[in-house]
């Protein structure tokens, strides 16, 4: 095998969605950089893959800065470095894209080996939208920190994803209902495990589900794209024309949109045909 960086996805639940691609550089490589050494060790097992003459690093959020150059050393000397998560497709929500960065700096060899994703599994899932969508990583455990970032995203017209603790789901779902209000909702859990399930519909249901349900295993929380009829439940051209006296175009929407967490891009259309209509 071709020294370098090999960026290896790895199962989220069915050992059987490892490719063979990804069982041959991990059966090869010199040395495997993974976030917990247990996990992978106990992969390779599975894998049937022996491990006796592999080099381990440890390489995770709180010792990435100190691991990269010595990751990227191993490359120089001319060895086969495999990077995986404990599970899914690394750097996503993951360490590692400092150790990309330093490979593009450096002319270091890299290749990604693709595979499992929670995240597009999910969206695969949901029946949302998935032309267009935004990850937006863990949700935060601070209750004002969550409120700010759901209401942060709320405007953007697209599908929004998120992961999130079973723990913390409802409280989660609860602050989520209030926000994105009148939006679909779908959960999607232990994928491709036993017990996966994918669950959809309205906050109220959701939340009545998983009360009476209570969650478990790894989840992944979606949000469908504010609806084209937002706009017109909230009197929004009222509300621009008043704004619009005192204020420009542009800080006028992003007040209606801020203040009643409406669509942006149909908010400013119908900005501009206010604006047109006063200039004619």
């Amino acid at each position: 095998m071709t020294s370098g960086l090999y960026i290896v996805a790895t199962p989220i639940g069915n050992i059987s969605d490892i490719s063979d691609r990804a069982k041959t550089i991990l059966g090869e490589a010199d040395v495997l950089a993974c976030e917990d050494t247990r996990v992978t060790k106990k992969l390779l097992t599975l894998l049937n893959i022996g491990f006796a003459n592999k080099k381990f690093i440890t390489f995770h959020d709180h010792n990435e800065q100190e691991k990269t150059q010595e990751i990227v050393d191993l490359v120089n000397q001319g060895l086969c470095v495999a990077q995986v998560s404990d599970a899914g497709s690394p750097l996503i929500s993951d360490p590692g894209y400092k150790l990309i960065k330093q490979c593009h700096e450096q002319n270091i060899p890299f290749a990604v080996v693709p595979g499992c994703c929670a995240i597009i599994c999910a969206l695969q899932m949901s029946g949302l939208p998935t032309n267009r969508f935004m990850f937006a990583g863990f949700v935060p455990n601070k209750d004002k920190a969550r409120e700010d970032l759901f209401k942060e995203l709320a405007p953007i017209n697209t599908t929004l994803v998120f992961y999130e603790t079973a723990p913390r789901l409802l409280k989660t779902l609860a602050v989520a209902k209030n926000v994105f209000a009148n939006r679909e909702f779908a959960i999607a859990r232990e994928i491709t495990k036993i017990y996966e399930e994918c669950k959809t519909g309205a906050a109220d249901e959701i939340i009545a589900h998983f009360e009476k349900n209570p969650p478990k295993g790894e989840i992944v929380f979606m949000v469908a794209p504010p609806s084209d009829e937002c706009v017109s439940e909230v009197d929004a051209e009222k509300l621009l024309r008043q704004k619009m006296k005192k204020m420009p175009l542009k800080t006028a929407v992003n007040e209606v949109v801020a203040e009643h967490r409406l669509n942006k891009n149909e908010v400013y259309k119908l900005a501009v045909k206010i604006k047109n209509e006063q200039q004619a």
